[in-house]
């Protein structure tokens, strides 16, 4: 397990940076000093190792929500923790990566989409139901519409045609239009809760 656990690792930060296409299972037994016999002992092919780093990268993005959604002391904050973890992981990131995913390794872009219209369309709902009961969003929300345009906006930081890689950076685009999407659901006491957590964060 421990070898397949540092391959998943060299794999990840290698797609992250460069997408998958360009990267071969020569170059990730090279980076790691290890023979492609191991690594083919581990996953059957690159599809299916793609497919295990999809997997292994969604359950931690997944891990770390539920644990920001217990420990968030509100939806407004529960919203802030979710913005530094994407902006942790989406550093760096190369767009091409999930293109290349979705062009060319199916059942790994099949896990992330079952992640952003499953898991990730209900947790965004349960947030707008947990500002209303807490006064923070306002009460005449349209849940389904929102949570829907805001599983959507996901994608956009990917879509070069609408953000050219050149010119932005993912985890900013990201954070813009979250913060953009939760000044639209706010109270006066939200936007209070807000303008708080803004100043505390580095």
């Amino acid at each position: 397990m421990e070898v397949q656990e540092r391959i998943l690792d060299t794999a990840f930060n290698l797609f992250r940076q460069y997408g998958t296409r360009s990267i071969t299972m020569d170059d990730i037994s090279v980076r790691m000093g290890i023979s492609k016999k191991t690594l083919y002992a581990n996953f059957a092919d690159k599809d299916d190792l793609v497919l295990n780093v999809m997997s292994r990268h969604l359950k931690v993005m997944e891990e770390q929500c539920n644990t920001g959604r217990v420990q968030a002391e509100n939806a407004i904050e529960e919203l802030f923790l979710v913005m530094k973890m994407l902006d942790e992981r989406l550093r760096n990131m190369n767009p091409v990566a999930m293109l290349d995913l979705q062009k060319f390794h199916a059942k790994a872009f099949q896990l992330f989409q079952d992640h952003r219209n499953i898991f990730l369309l209900d947790m965004i709902r349960q947030n707008l139901e947990r500002g209303i009961k807490e006064g923070l969003y306002r009460p005449d929300l349209e849940l389904d519409i929102l949570s829907r345009f805001r599983t959507a906006c996901v994608m956009f930081c990917v879509q070069p045609d609408v953000f050219p890689t050149e010119s932005y950076d993912m985890s900013k685009v990201q954070r813009v239009l979250l913060e953009h999407f939760l000044f639209g659901l706010v109270t006066m006491k939200g936007y209070q809760f807000i303008e708080t957590y803004k100043k505390q964060r580095p």
